[in-house]
């Protein structure tokens, strides 16, 4: 790929200032105002959903809320991918989705209707059913949050904190898509998609955890390919160079994207993993058949620095020992 005047100080810039990012900084306060220790609970704040054990298997219980500025953009969108994104949050733990719950606040009818709708063909489509939740049908603004249940084998759960010094860095996106008209940072690859394909691509997954392929992975969400790893990163006190040309992208001028607004997207199909090198072939052939495409473009390092290389360039991004981006640990490393 061809980033010809792009620097990586300049994408590192863009990724720390995106606001996708920034509003991850808030979570840190949070997580030690309520974070309890409770028996049973095998991980929680910091992986994309906490796991409970239960015998030998163990739940995986997730909640996200939509942006508020997606339900402005695009009601119908706005729904679809509240289930999605719980959806993914579920697959990149290597589980499988069971059901969903959700909290639905609107006043407006019309709203209502598109969010519902775009609900209800997410939901079928990913074969998750939603099964019950809350209404509150007179407030003044309009909100949808989903939380959802999964399980998976207890040996088989895909955590974040756990990638390794040495691990390769894959991405894996399904670049066969298209900006969607609502959001210029929204990649959709999923509607267009019927069910078997969404299906098995989220079941590629569930058999990476089960064959212990990866060390750790995490679903690209609001802050990007960059800021999605560098989450990741975070969590399991580690540090990565990444070589910036060397990440999927579609064809950025057939789709009128810049590489800039690229590494902010949210991507219909998307996650970030680490793997010991021997793996990475079968990791890139297990993806390629459900049309999606993986790519090493880096590798796992003790710096606790997130850094960008391309040619004789290199930028931080992020230094975790300075500032984090979800804020959850202490100067020193440990955990609160």
């Amino acid at each position: 790929m061809e980033l010809n005047g792009i620097s990586t100080a300049q994408i590192a810039s863009v990724v720390r200032e995106y606001e996708g990012v920034r509003r991850k900084q808030a979570i840190g306060e949070m997580v030690r105002a309520i974070r309890i220790d409770s028996p049973g609970v095998l991980a929680s704040f910091g992986e994309d959903a906490a796991v409970i054990e239960h015998g030998d298997e163990a739940l995986l219980l997730a909640a996200d809320g939509i942006w508020s500025r997606l339900m402005e953009a695009d009601p119908y969108w706005a729904g679809y991918c509240s289930v999605l994104v719980n959806v993914h949050d579920i697959a990149a733990m290597g589980g499988r989705p069971l059901a969903m719950v959700d909290v639905f606040s609107i006043s407006d009818r019309k709203i209502q209707k598109l969010v519902i709708d775009g609900m209800h063909d997410a939901s079928l489509q990913f074969g998750v059913p939603i099964v019950g939740g809350h209404l509150h049908p007179d407030t003044p603004y309009s909100v949808i949050d989903v939380a959802i249940l999964g399980i998976a084998g207890k040996d088989a759960v895909i955590y974040s904190h756990t990638a390794q010094v040495g691990d390769r860095v894959i991405v894996a996106v399904d670049l066969s898509g298209r900006v969607h008209p609502s959001c210029i940072l929204n990649w959709d690859s999923v509607t267009m998609k019927s069910p078997m394909a969404v299906r098995s691509q989220i079941r590629v997954l569930e058999g990476l955890g089960k064959d212990h392929l990866v060390t750790a992975g995490k679903d690209i969400s609001n802050p990007g390919v960059i800021g999605t790893l560098g989450m990741l990163l975070e969590v399991s006190g580690k540090g990565a160079t990444i070589a910036m040309d060397a990440l999927p992208t579609p064809d950025l001028s057939r789709n009128n994207l810049s590489f800039e607004q690229w590494v902010r997207i949210y991507p219909g199909m998307g996650f970030v993993l680490t793997a010991p090198e021997k793996n990475v072939d079968e990791i890139s052939r297990r993806f390629a058949a459900v049309g999606m495409t993986a790519r090493a473009v880096g590798t796992v390092d003790g710096s606790r620095d997130l850094r960008l290389a391309l040619a004789s360039e290199n930028t931080s991004v992020f230094d975790f020992s300075k500032n984090g981006i979800m804020r959850l640990f202490s100067d020193d490393g440990s955990c609160p």
